[in-house]
């Protein structure tokens, strides 16, 4: 897990009067980085613009890039630093901050509007955008579910063109999150396939399968239909995987970990040790030979001509002044 950029409060509270703080606030106005830190930086806005069609990355993705294409070390002290380099190049400007993913705050906001008006101009908004589901006309509902939300946004990027949603599966092992996720597959009324993305080591392969049995036995307890079922299929990160892309390997399984006596394998290995465009590539294939081609395309050219109908239905934006 990354090392937090901030958060250090707590350290602020108990640090002697009159000494400094040990990280930065804010942007960073002098930033002046060594020329050995220079050099790294240049390396990642590499890696960024090799892959600017998929931004945001992790930090994580950014260090395995690096390990692969650029022979930088594979430790925990590269790792860290790689991390304190590219949180102080953001807030001294070098690296966009929208460049980079990291697990950031939820919230729950209203939706309000200043008036009549400005609930009008929301509408033409999502009119404007407006998308047709086209998972509504298939035979099979599709769920994305990723052990990490910082893969989250390129996930979507390849899911969402098809109405699939994606998830975080960090709390996959809650045993709210498989109720509601089964509840949700009895609502839709028809078989379901969960494609899940995770890390290759004891607890992640654990974790998805049982949770995979869990949510079959609500599912299989609670539906109304014979032919509502659901199938959990494991896109990433398999042992083949590793293999032919000859990934980076972490280090044995914890000791502590009870089900490390289980695991077939002297390492493990981390889904963002993936290059983005090759997890992409790997999820794309696994949604399209699900779904129906034609009816895809049927449904965006009706998504064209439908989007046309609602904006030209909607009230014209009223002048200022």
């Amino acid at each position: 897990m990354a090392p937090r950029e901030t958060d250090d409060d707590a350290q602020d509270a108990i640090r002697p009067a009159g000494t400094q703080r040990t990280k930065p606030r804010g942007y960073i106005e002098d930033y002046k980085p060594s020329p050995e830190t220079r050099a790294l930086l240049a390396d990642v806005q590499e890696v960024l613009d090799q892959y600017e069609a998929l931004l945001p990355l992790t930090v994580r993705q950014i260090y395995y890039i690096l390990i692969g294409q650029r022979g930088y070390p594979k430790t925990d002290q590269f790792y860290e630093r790689l991390c304190s380099h590219v949180s102080n190049a953001r807030r001294g400007r070098l690296i966009s901050f929208s460049a980079i993913r990291d697990d950031g705050v939820g919230v729950i906001a209203p939706t309000h509007f200043v008036d009549k008006d400005g609930f009008y101009e929301r509408v033409r908004t999502m009119g404007q955008g407006y998308k047709r589901d086209k998972l509504a006309r298939q035979a099979v509902h599709l769920e994305v579910w990723c052990e990490g939300a910082g893969m989250q946004p390129q996930l979507s990027r390849t899911a969402s063109p098809f109405s699939v949603a994606v998830y975080s599966a960090g709390g996959f092992d809650s045993t709210t999150a498989k109720y509601q996720l089964a509840q949700r597959i009895c609502s839709v009324g028809k078989p379901a396939v969960i494609l899940h993305l995770g890390d290759l080591d004891p607890s992640g392969v654990a974790i998805f399968r049982s949770s995979a049995e869990d949510v079959r036995e609500f599912v299989l307890a609670d539906r109304r239909w014979l032919n509502v079922d659901v199938d959990f299929v494991r896109v990433a990160l398999t042992p083949d995987q590793v293999e032919r892309f000859r990934l980076e390997r972490g280090g044995s399984p914890k000791k502590t970990d009870s089900r490390s006596g289980r695991w077939p394998f002297a390492w493990t290995c981390q889904l963002e040790a993936l290059p983005p465009d090759t997890v992409a590539g790997l999820l794309h294939a696994a949604i399209t030979e699900r779904l129906d081609a034609r009816i895809i395309a049927e449904d965006r050219a009706l998504e064209r001509q439908e989007r046309n109908e609602i904006v030209y239905s909607l009230p014209e934006p009223r002048a200022n002044g």
